[in-house]
């Protein structure tokens, strides 16, 4: 019974002690998007923040591909050691709750959320081949036309696609959805006209649209974007009651332990608050995040019946 008492001992001190040296080596931050998107650009911009007030490298690794879906099954199924962390969004954990009838991961009961990093507006813009100046000369287009053109996105299921949706249910308009596996993929295709058009996020059509390669029409969000406040809102285009906010957030897999998710949480909201790192968010188009991690699983289950009656609605579901 002694040699017993003094296992539990030694297990009970060993498991405080790797609790008290977290993180003892590497992390790693898994995108589940291409290099060249806003999840990607946060994540190179918050995570150097984070291996500095941690003591360790964080390193990310772009797993691309199902509209966010292979890189959150991975982050799902990772150790909860603290040692895996990956940026979420709206379309990995909300809408493909509803667009995936057989999804490889819960969004709520597989991960454990850690913060919001940003809000966006999605931009609808297009080549300006395509000869128009407003949504309304782009819904007569589309209307005169059926079927012809198509709309690209970074994927299936991301919040570009169902701003799509969205407006096709909205303006009755016919024409193809063409998924990409990233932004990265699908902004040299509208710059080359090869795509007419996208309701891409800000961060990614901004560039283009101010270089003046794309024609930004219209906001998604149900305000304007300070950056370019001449550019009217879809609502204020016709579509009354139109509203998709890209959000950006992190998260650990599930069963990370809650004081190093609190760390994390801790250490991101701290950088978010920086100068440098506020002006490079606002740059991109974006509001900087830091909810907490309760306010962050919250939204997630707001987002997902609200954003599956839009999925539903549009008739659009992957298997």
């Amino acid at each position: 019974m002694k040699r017993v008492l003094t296992l539990l001992v030694v297990l009970a001190f060993s498991g405080a002690a790797a609790g008290q040296t977290w993180p003892s080596k590497p992390m790693r931050y898994i995108v589940p998007f291409a290099p060249g998107g806003t999840t990607d650009i946060l994540a190179r911009l918050v995570a150097p923040k984070l291996a500095d007030a941690l003591g360790q490298p964080v390193i990310v690794e772009n797993r691309a591909g199902a509209g966010g879906v292979v890189g959150s099954e991975l982050l799902a199924k990772a150790p909860g050691d603290g040692y895996t962390i990956g940026g979420g969004t709206i379309s990995s954990h909300a809408i493909n709750a509803t667009l995936y009838s057989k999804l490889p991961y819960d969004p709520v009961r597989d991960f454990a959320p850690i913060t919001m990093l940003a809000t966006q507006p999605n931009l609808l813009v297009v080549h300006p081949s395509l000869g128009v100046n407003s949504v309304a000369e782009l819904i007569a287009l589309l209307k005169a036309n059926p079927n012809k053109y198509s709309f690209g996105s970074a994927g299936s299921g991301t919040s570009q696609h169902i701003s799509g949706e969205l407006f096709k249910t909205m303006t009755g308009v016919s024409m193809q959805h063409i998924p990409y596996k990233g932004s990265g993929q699908l902004i040299p295709d509208l710059l080359s006209g090869t795509m007419s058009m996208a309701f891409e996020n800000f961060a990614t059509a901004y560039p283009p649209v101010k270089a003046g390669r794309l024609k930004a029409l219209a906001v998604t969000t149900a305000k304007r974007s300070p950056l370019v406040p001449d550019v009217p809102t879809l609502g204020e285009s016709g579509l009354a009651g139109y509203d998709i906010t890209s959000w950006q957030a992190m998260f650990a897999p599930a069963g990370t332990p809650k004081e190093i998710v609190a760390r994390i949480y801790a250490e991101v909201a701290k950088a978010l608050k920086e100068s440098e790192v506020r002006k490079k968010i606002q740059d991109l188009g974006a509001d900087p995040g830091g909810m907490t991690p309760d306010e962050l699983a919250a939204l997630v289950k707001a987002d997902i019946p609200r954003l599956g009656k839009i999925v539903r609605e549009s008739g659009a579901i992957v298997d």
